[in-house]
């Protein structure tokens, strides 16, 4: 998503990642608007929130899902987390070790260092969950 490698999630990145995901006309005012929502920089963390909300009614958590699913042939729902680590460090477009400890902040990982991917796709979709 970070493109440019900043740390930070700017105009271009969030039209590369509508772009990704089959939304190629994305107007620059409602990027515009997008960041205009953030309170300042557009880390990881807010970015899921933000584009969470946008995607809401989209079929992207069941995209999302059926990728982890290829990864996980016993169905169990989870995945191991260092595999996932692994690969998200070494294939197509490379995160790197702080990105994917990022997304660990949102992920429900249990005492066997398994990723409940179904949890986490959910987060993507539809932004953090609020506490109450």
């Amino acid at each position: 998503m970070d493109q440019n490698r900043d740390g930070f999630i700017d105009k271009e990145d969030l039209k590369d990642t509508y772009a990704s995901l089959g939304k190629i006309n994305v107007k620059d005012d409602e990027l515009d608007a997008m960041l205009k929502e953030a309170s300042g920089p557009i880390n990881f963390t807010m970015f899921l929130n933000l584009f969470g909300e946008k995607l809401s009614g989209t079929d992207a958590e069941e995209t999302i899902l059926n990728a982890f699913k290829m990864l996980d042939p016993d169905g169990k729902g989870s995945i191991n987390k260092e595999y996932i680590k692994r690969l998200l460090m070494s294939q197509a477009d490379k995160m790197t070790a702080d990105e994917v400890d990022q997304m660990f902040q949102f992920a429900s990982i249990d005492a066997a260092g398994n990723l409940d991917y179904k949890a986490l796709s959910y987060v993507i979709t539809h932004g953090e969950e609020k506490e109450e």
